[in-house]
């Protein structure tokens, strides 16, 4: 992870000296983690309509196809596509031995809250409906904005009296857009990749104007009782720490089954540090939550 670091930082450095670049630029050239990892060969890639949204199967060898997993992207709502996140995504889907859902929801600033949002319920409603996907044998993950999404797509699932699914798994959770949390300041020279001036002003350009509190923005502010099995991931080096410590526990004291894993010095959503040993591990640990909290479909008829 070292050399992970070293390579974020430099990038981190560099930016600092950059001239402003267009949302285009920043969209095009977005690169998460320590370098783009592409999807392995071996994984089967096929476009879908989800609802509203475009989106992908992602099928590594010999998953259960009637065991899906939504996984929905980060990139602080505005950036992050399937050439970001994708490698993760089929690499988590491959570990738990689920078929993937990537979904490519609308971005901010063109399409502020809750574009996304509605994206995500549109897709998980059509996973049931016109999939007939069974729940039980279903997940949702994400990572950073994406982790958000996942939550606010549970309050609102169970608000809607709605079917939810099995199990969550949340990658440094972007769940507070007041931004207030105690590591947006302390962890500041620890972080190499965001700044708080950054994580501000991308939640204020998606929530266009809308009150940071309002729970399916933030659903750190939202009841979180009756919600299924969470795994939250996290690193010391990341201005999101306070996200994940004060989800898991909200969510603990209303009585969701939390586990919440803090990984000493990585930096925000290591997990997509493909060849760091700490990604690795990580992605074993999210494949058995994943496997031992779905379960096996009574449908024997692959969706898609």
């Amino acid at each position: 992870m070292e050399a992970v670091l070293a390579t974020l930082r430099q990038r981190q450095r560099d930016a600092a000296g950059r001239a402003p670049r267009s949302l285009e630029e920043l969209r095009a050239d977005f690169v998460p983690a320590d370098a783009i990892h592409p999807i392995p060969d071996d994984v089967r890639v096929t476009p879908t309509t989800a609802g509203d949204a475009p989106g992908y199967w992602l099928d590594a060898p010999d998953v259960d196809r009637t065991r899906v997993l939504l996984f929905l992207h980060g990139g602080g709502f505005q950036l992050g596509s399937l050439t970001s996140d994708g490698e993760l995504a089929a690499r988590i889907g491959r570990a738990a031995g689920m078929r993937v859902l990537f979904l490519d929801y609308r971005l901010a600033p063109e399409h502020p809250f809750p574009a996304a949002l509605d994206d995500v319920r549109a897709a998980w409603t059509w996973l049931c409906a016109a999939q007939q996907l069974d729940p039980r044998a279903s997940a949702v993950a994400g990572d950073s904005a994406g982790g958000g999404l996942a939550v606010s797509l549970l309050v609102a699932t169970r608000d809607a009296r709605a079917p939810l699914p099995a199990a969550a798994v949340l990658l440094s959770p972007t769940v507070d857009l007041t931004c207030s949390g105690a590591s947006m300041t302390d962890r500041v020279g620890q972080d190499p990749i965001s700044t708080p001036e950054l994580l501000k002003r991308l939640a204020s350009d998606y929530l266009a104007g809308a009150d940071p509190r309002t729970p399916l923005a933030s659903p750190l502010f939202a009841p979180l009782s009756g919600l299924p099995p969470l795994l939250i991931q996290v690193g010391t080096a990341d201005l999101l720490l306070s996200d994940a410590q004060r989800l898991s526990s909200a969510a603990s004291r209303a009585g969701v089954p939390v586990t919440l894993e803090i990984g000493d010095g990585l930096p925000h959503v290591y997990q997509l540090d493909a060849g760091a040993p700490e990604a690795r591990a990580a992605t074993e640990r999210i494949g058995c939550f994943l496997r031992s909290h779905t379960a096996e479909s009574d449908s024997s008829v692959p969706l898609g």
